[in-house]
C-alpha cells in the first residue's frame, strides 16, 4: 500500500505542474536509452509491458512510438540528452552530479527525475596476487563503464583514497579502461585480453563468480555501508518543462515496473533474459533478481556521500546542498538520501 502511495504521490506532482501552464501538444514520440545489465530491469520492464504509453493514456496522452535504445556508457548518451536527440537518459549518478553543475540554471539544466536502482557493484579480479587494491599493479587493467565518471570510478577513487592515503585517490585511474560489461566479462571468463579486474553487477558478476579464481576485491557496500543509486534517469528542463504530463507519464510507469519486479521475479527475469539476450536459466536469473540486496526504487538511496567526494576531489566545482537540488521536484516527497 505504501508503494502505491508512492505512486499516487508522484502521479498528483506530475498533474498539478501539467496543470499549471497552458495547454499544449506534448510530443507523440519519446526515447528513452539505457546500458547493459539488471540494474536496468525497471526500464525493460516498462518496454516488455508497454507501460509508458499505458500511464500516457491515461492522462490524456497519444505516445505512438517509444524508442528503446543501448549504450555501453554514458558519456555519447548524455550527448544526445543534451543535444535534444534523446529524452529520457541512464547514466551513472555521477554523470548526472557533473551535468547539473555545467548546466544548472539554463533551460537545458539536466536534473534526475528519478533514481532507476542500488544494486550492489564489485569489483572483481583473475589475478592471483590481487588480494585489496593495493595490489593492483600496472599489469593490471580494470574494466568499467567509463573512466573517472562512472559510479565504478568514483567508488574506486574512495577506497584508493582510504588505502593510500588523502590526496592518493587518482592512484589507480591509469589502471582503468573503458569497457561494456559483456564485453568485459568475455575477456574475465576467457582469460584473454588486456583486462584482469571487472567492476560491475548482476549478472555479469554471478557469470564471473561462478568461475573457479574469480574473486571479490572490493564492494560499494564496503564503500558506502550500504546500497547506493549508482544510475539515475535524467532529462533536462526543457523537455520537462514543454512535456510534463509525458514525464508523469514515464514516473507511473517506472513505479509500475517496480512493483512488478517485487511481485514477480520470475516473470521479470524471463523479460531480462528476453530482451537482454541472456541464456542464463531463469531460475538463476529470478533469484538475484530477488536478492534482498537489490533495490528497484524511483527513490535516490545514499547519493551525497558520492557527491561530497566528487567535490573534496575537485571533480565539481558547486555542490548541491542535498539531493534534492540534483532531482526535478516530482520526487521530493521520496525519502531520499
Amino acid at each position: 500500500m505504501r508503494k502505491l502511495n508512492q505512486r499516487v504521490i508522484l502521479f498528483a506532482l506530475a498533474l498539478a505542474c501539467a496543470l499549471a501552464r497552458p495547454a499544449a501538444a506534448e510530443v507523440s514520440e519519446v526515447s528513452v536509452a539505457r546500458q547493459y545489465g539488471i540494474a536496468y530491469l525497471p526500464l525493460m520492464v516498462m518496454e516488455h509491458e508497454k507501460l509508458i504509453e499505458k500511464h500516457a493514456r491515461a492522462l490524456g496522452l497519444d505516445i505512438a512510438k517509444v524508442t528503446w535504445l543501448n549504450f555501453s556508457g554514458g558519456n555519447m548518451m548524455n550527448d544526445a540528452l543534451l543535444s535534444g536527440s534523446l529524452n529520457f537518459a541512464a547514466p551513472g549518478f555521477p554523470a548526472l552530479v557533473a551535468l547539473w553543475t555545467k548546466t544548472a540554471g539554463t533551460p537545458g539544466e539536466v536534473r534526475g527525475l528519478s533514481g532507476i536502482s542500488a544494486l550492489p557493484l564489485v569489483l572483481i579480479t583473475r589475478n592471483p596476487a590481487v588480494r585489496t587494491i593495493a595490489d593492483f599493479t600496472d599489469k593490471d587493467r580494470i574494466a568499467l563503464p567509463t573512466v573517472k565518471v562512472s559510479t565504478q570510478a568514483i567508488t574506486l577513487q574512495m577506497a584508493a583514497e582510504k588505502a593510500f592515503g588523502p590526496g592518493n585517490f587518482d592512484r589507480l585511474d591509469a589502471r582503468t579502461v573503458a569497457m561494456s560489461h559483456p564485453d568485459a566479462t568475455v575477456q574475465m571468463l576467457s582469460g584473454s585480453g588486456e583486462i584482469t579486474a571487472h567492476f560491475t553487477w548482476v549478472p555479469y558478476s554471478a557469470k564471473e563468480l561462478a568461475k573457479p579464481g574469480l574473486r571479490v576485491v572490493l564492494s560499494t557496500e564496503d564503500v558506502f555501508g550500504g546500497p547506493i543509486s549508482s544510475t539515475a534517469i535524467t532529462v533536462t528542463r526543457k523537455f520537462l518543462t514543454e512535456n510534463p504530463k509525458t514525464c508523469a507519464a514515464f514516473l507511473a510507469a517506472q513505479q509500475e515496473a517496480d512493483e512488478f519486479i517485487t511481485r514477480n521475479p520470475r516473470a521479470a527475469a524471463e523479460i531480462y533474459a528476453r530482451l537482454a539476450k541472456d541464456a542464463t536459466p531463469i531460475d538463476e536469473l529470478a533469484k538475484m533478481i530477488a536478492d534482498p540486496l537489490n533495490k528497484f526504487t524511483v527513490t535516490p538511496l545514499n547519493t551525497m556521500k558520492l557527491v561530497e567526494f566528487m567535490h573534496h576531489t575537485g571533480a565539481i566545482k558547486v555542490k548541491p546542498a542535498s539531493w534534492k537540488d540534483l532531482f526535478f521536484p516530482n520526487i521530493h516527497a521520496q525519502p531520499g538520501s
